[in-house]
């Protein structure tokens, strides 16, 4: 029993200009909040959220290492330059740069997944 789909037709007002009854695209999708939009945004989400994560995590172990890198070898934390452990240099100094590298680089990788998140709804 193959049947074939039925073909809908708009009937309307010769005077007026009739409207599309499905409208079609991943933008529309995302207006109206359908499934699919839904599916599409919340992926997009998800993805955000894994890359902060990623990025969080990457920070954390970078600043958190440093201190765990004078526990574990202590001669370096009794070195000092200027009258001042070195320990508290690296954090004082080391600390920003690693987190502005993070941020930069979770930016970037942020807005090149908008970009393709972008693309994929347009292709749709």
């Amino acid at each position: 029993m193959n049947e074939k789909p039925v073909r809908r037709v708009v009937i309307t007002n010769p005077r007026t200009v009739a409207k599309r009854s499905v409208l079609v695209g991943g933008r529309t999708d995302l207006d109206e909040q359908t499934r699919v939009g839904v599916v599409f945004a919340s992926s997009l989400r998800r993805t955000q959220l894994r890359l902060a994560l990623v990025v969080g995590a990457l920070i954390v172990a970078l600043l958190g290492g440093i201190p765990l890198l004078f526990l574990i070898r202590p001669h370096l934390g009794a070195r000092q330059l200027l009258g001042v452990p070195l320990g508290w240099l690296l954090l004082a100094f080391l600390a920003f740069p690693i987190m502005c590298a993070g941020a930069w680089w979770y930016v970037r990788a942020a807005e090149r997944r908008e970009v393709e998140f972008a693309e994929l709804v347009d292709r749709r």
